[in-house]
């Protein structure tokens, strides 16, 4: 007799990149911070989420030494490509099979550059993608002009990630882009114009912030602390 299994959450952290600005010689995401790299600190947030089944890092191929320095136990791993977006579709293509099969329910996609992400906010936009289709968290931010933020529900924020989706509207919205040679400025921006589905805005974090610049190290060393 077949055993029917839940559907499970991929947990995606994005990086491919190379973070200049941080002033190092090395993918900023591989920097210490407080005894760890950057980077693990929010593949262990997803890892300790109870519905994310799949933990996938997405990766440049000079960094295989780095990526061993960070592993958990069951870490997937997958190439980027030259961009954001196409550093994201190689990752759902990496989970297609599952995707389609149902095992994997739902996406989350995450930049390995904001370390601090919690456990409780993965799972709150979790949550809410699976729910309504689509979460992205997010921060109030009536300081700024509406040019340089994302409005969600008729609200003005600052976009955070995870951003998470159902599976398989996102990998078809992502294979369409391709297909058009789309390029958005995030996963909400592909999905708004591939996808039917609403876009849920979730509470985010301060303490999710992206680490840009050295300064940006020394904040998070803080509030670690």
């Amino acid at each position: 007799m077949s055993v029917v299994t839940e559907p499970q959450a991929a947990g995606v952290v994005l990086a491919s990149g190379a973070g200049t600005r941080v002033g190092a010689n090395l993918n900023k995401v591989y920097l210490p911070l407080s005894g760890r790299r950057v980077v693990s600190w929010s593949l262990e947030a997803f890892d300790s989420a109870p519905d994310v089944g799949v933990v996938l890092l997405v990766t440049r191929p000079q960094d295989a030494e780095l990526v061993e320095s960070v592993r958990i136990p069951g870490l997937e791993v997958v190439h980027g490509g030259a961009t954001r977006q196409e550093s994201e579709l190689r990752a759902l293509r990496h989970l297609a099979g599952r995707i389609e099969s149902g095992e994997i329910d739902s996406v989350l996609l995450h930049d390995g550059a904001r370390p601090l992400v919690s456990t409780k906010l993965i799972e709150a936009v979790l949550r809410t993608a699976r729910e309504y289709g689509g979460a992205m968290p997010g921060l109030a931010a009536d300081d700024i002009v509406a040019a340089d933020g994302s409005r969600v529900a008729g609200k003005l924020v600052r976009a955070q990630t995870p951003q998470g989706f159902r599976a398989a509207p996102l990998l078809a919205a992502y294979e369409q882009a391709a297909r058009e040679g789309f390029d958005g400025t995030d996963t909400a921006s592909v999905m708004e114009r591939y996808s039917s589905l609403p876009v849920h805005w979730v509470p985010g974090e301060e303490q999710n912030f992206k680490v840009t610049y050295a300064h940006d190290l020394a904040v998070a060393e803080q509030m670690l602390a």
